[in-house]
């Protein structure tokens, strides 16, 4: 089974407002690896839609934050991950069962998470 990743828009990705340190490349990079991605954001969903269209990525998902749940319902993985940068992020992600992980944590915080992101530096 694929492992997923929910990502925040806002404060997480690079297009968000404000901008985060996550690259669409980067978010690019993992799903062509085999993860199954897409956004759980205070966004409506055209908003996210918007998003992902404009980055040429076909995001698996989009969901309000609080709805995250039901990624976990309709996805079926061996690991689920929310990467955002809030206390409600944090919130709603791990009420759902998903692992929070701080956009601020830095690296190694990531990295040691789950191997396979390492992706996200480059390495």
């Amino acid at each position: 089974m694929p492992k997923l990743i929910s990502f925040d828009i806002d404060g997480t990705l690079e297009l968000g407002d404000p901008p985060g340190f996550i690259t669409m490349e980067m978010v690019r990079k993992v799903k062509e690896m085999g993860y199954v991605i897409g956004s759980a954001s205070d966004r409506t969903l055209d908003s996210q839609q918007r998003i992902w269209n404009t980055s040429q990525i076909a995001a698996d998902f989009m969901v309000l934050k609080h709805d995250i749940g039901r990624v976990r319902e309709e996805f079926k993985a061996d690991a689920y991950y929310h990467i955002g940068d809030t206390d409600m992020d944090q919130f709603y992600s791990e009420r759902a069962g998903f692992r929070f992980l701080h956009v601020d944590s830095g690296e190694e915080s990531i990295v040691a998470a789950d191997k396979d992101f390492r992706v996200f530096f480059g390495a």
